[in-house]
């Protein structure tokens, strides 16, 4: 019988080499085959041994030279010959990865797979700016929401969740940036929300900028925002005054 190989779903982490985590760098050790996004450090990959085959897979905004369909199918065909894969991804795998349509894919062909987690981007956002992601008595409530969605729905989806007491990073959410101020503004919500924008988190040319719903496009523009970038909306529990008035 034809040996079957396994596929360890790989976070690399927020781009930072030693954002990896220990478990993730022991399977680039142990690996064969890297398929690798575009926003992995190149670094990450010289902890592979030199004998393993690297694989580019990165998409770029409106430009998928892999779609995800051939990348799953590479995966399945290379553990299938008795491999051992590393699909390696910035941030979580699990967090606006694609990796459940991957481990779908390996799934329905019995091909072994583990998912090993990662730092994701919001987490290295919020560190960044000297600060958490949840804070008691100002954000108990943490929502995690994308810039990019499969379907048209604008900021209706999630805008609803921006109650009292809760914080929302947003990823992918530069290109969005314009629909996001006109919501919060639409929503009366342009001077209770507080914007804080990283780019690039834990990385050398890490940036980072503050702002309200009204300045925000200008913010980006003026700060030398772009992607990869995490943007948080903060909307901080009321004060007591406020709640009794």
């Amino acid at each position: 019988m034809q040996q079957v190989g396994s596929v360890a779903l790989v976070g690399a982490g927020p781009g930072a080499k030693d954002l990896i985590t220990l478990r993730g760098a022991q399977r680039l050790q142990e690996a064969d085959v890297i398929f690798y996004d575009r926003l992995v450090d190149p670094e990450i990959l010289d902890l592979a041994p030199a004998r393993a085959k690297r694989i580019y897979v990165g998409k770029a905004p409106g430009c998928h030279h892999w779609p995800q369909e051939t990348i799953s199918e590479a995966l399945v065909a290379v553990a299938g010959r008795g491999q051992r894969v590393v699909r390696l991804k910035c941030g979580d795998p699990g967090v606006f990865a694609r990796g459940a349509e991957e481990a779908d894919a390996l799934a329905a062909a019995d091909i072994p797979y583990e998912i090993i987690p990662g730092v994701t981007a919001a987490s290295a956002a919020a560190a960044a700016l000297g600060g958490f992601l949840t804070e008691r008595g100002t954000c108990d409530t943490l929502v995690l929401a994308t810039g990019q969605t499969e379907k048209d729905a604008g900021n209706a989806r999630w805008m609803a969740q921006l109650q009292p007491g809760t914080r929302m990073a947003i990823y992918m959410g530069v290109g969005a940036a314009g629909n996001t101020a006109r919501a919060l503004t639409e929503a009366g919500l342009e001077q209770q929300v507080s914007i804080d924008i990283v780019s690039r988190a834990q990385q050398r040319d890490q940036v980072i900028a503050h702002c309200r719903a009204s300045t925000l496009l200008d913010t980006i523009e003026t700060s030398g925002i772009s992607n990869p970038a995490i943007m948080f909306l903060t909307r901080g529990h009321a004060p007591v005054s406020e709640q009794q008035s």
